[in-house]
């Protein structure tokens, strides 16, 4: 069974992506499917990172957009999706062949795009979550709440398709999964705090972060996470050095173990909030993209996280006072523990519904 991804990675989009799909195609994998990925050649992709997690990548072209603007890379492959189609349609007939399942998480490609593939594969699966635009697909991925969530898609999906939708649907890594056997019963009390912005962190949060946390009196621990593809990665790992309680992390491989080691986060949102849920670690959001908005309200008005609002309005001053309330309440933050946990149904996540619609629908 073949299997291809078509998923792009780039300083300011799809980190979370590609981490999503990678986890995805870990259990094809582990399913005897043949696993690979197509991506286009994007300033700060993840191509190499995927080759190192052992699948082979098949590159198109680099475009001459600018890599550090989301609207001008998505209008892009809005004017472009032929090209891109079409060199998509060149790998899989040159060097692919047969596609059993064609797996689509990309915000700049539609329906036109994947009509244009459905003649040359059996099978099409897209994972969304902004339920903006139509597909045409026979499984659509949502891993997210939203308050609707069970309707969103009614009217942008063959009535044939397949809808996986919702947290219990959740793609994690093996890792959480295992690290949820050690689980954490958290008192509320704050003395390790995680901080992570996903890969990229455009919007520099991971600085404001330190920013605020660099005024509190005492001795918490700051575990400090970015990805490679970070552009302030240096000048992160510069400013923790300032700090002995202050400890920089590139690209690391056991973010679930510092998850669990942790009393809380500071974090965007997005994938992150489910492993963050599913180990029941409580959590502050900052919004740093617009498809983070309603997901981080819905589980904040559950609850689960405290939603500081869009990044470009937040300062380190409202994170500092966000945190400095929390170690001085520990009941809000074994409350806010309580509620994320409740948020995933462990049962359900840990038998991999998606896999295994998947392998149902493709035997």
């Amino acid at each position: 069974m073949n299997v291809v991804f078509r998923v792009d990675a780039s300083v300011t989009i799809g980190t979370g992506h590609v981490m999503r799909c990678l986890t995805l195609a870990r259990h094809l994998k582990q399913m005897k499917a043949n696993v690979s990925f197509i991506c286009r050649r994007l300033e700060g992709d993840l191509i190499n990172f995927i080759k190192d997690n052992g699948f082979t990548v098949y590159i198109l072209s680099k475009v001459m957009v600018s890599d550090r603007d989301n609207n001008v890379i998505f209008n892009w492959y809005k004017e472009n999706w032929q090209q891109d189609a079409h060199e998509a349609q060149c790998l899989i007939k040159s060097h692919i062949h047969s596609v059993d399942l064609l797996v689509v998480d990309h915000y700049g490609l539609d329906e036109k795009w994947e009509s244009t593939l459905k003649p040359f594969i059996k099978k099409l699966m897209v994972i969304d979550d902004l339920a903006n635009r139509k597909h045409v697909c026979d499984f659509l991925l949502d891993q997210n709440l939203y308050l609707n969530y069970e309707e969103r898609y009614k009217n942008l999906v063959p009535p044939e398709c397949k809808q996986l939708l919702g947290p219990n649907y959740v793609l994690l890594r093996e890792e959480f999964i295992d690290a949820s056997c050690q689980k954490r019963i958290r008192d509320g009390k704050i003395h390790n705090i995680l901080v992570f912005f996903g890969g990229t962190d455009p919007t520099n949060e991971t600085i404001k972060a330190l920013n605020a946390l660099a005024l509190l009196e005492n001795n918490i621990k700051v575990n400090v996470v970015v990805g490679s593809s970070n552009k302030r990665k240096d000048e992160i790992r510069e400013y923790c050095d300032r700090y002995p309680n202050f400890f920089f992390h590139c690209q690391v491989p056991n973010m679930a173990e510092l998850m669990n080691e942790a009393d809380l986060a500071i974090g965007a949102g997005g994938t992150t909030t489910w492993e963050r849920c599913y180990l029941g670690l409580p959590s502050i959001t900052i919004i740093v993209a617009d498809n983070q908005v309603e997901l981080t309200n819905a589980v904040s008005k559950f609850g689960a996280t405290i939603n500081l609002g869009f990044s470009h309005e937040v300062t380190s001053e409202q994170i500092f006072e966000a945190v400095k309330d929390l170690i001085e309440h520990p009941k809000k933050v074994q409350l806010l523990s309580e509620r994320a946990s409740k948020l995933v149904n462990h049962k359900i996540v840990n038998t991999y519904p998606v896999v295994k619609t998947i392998m149902e629908e493709l035997k």
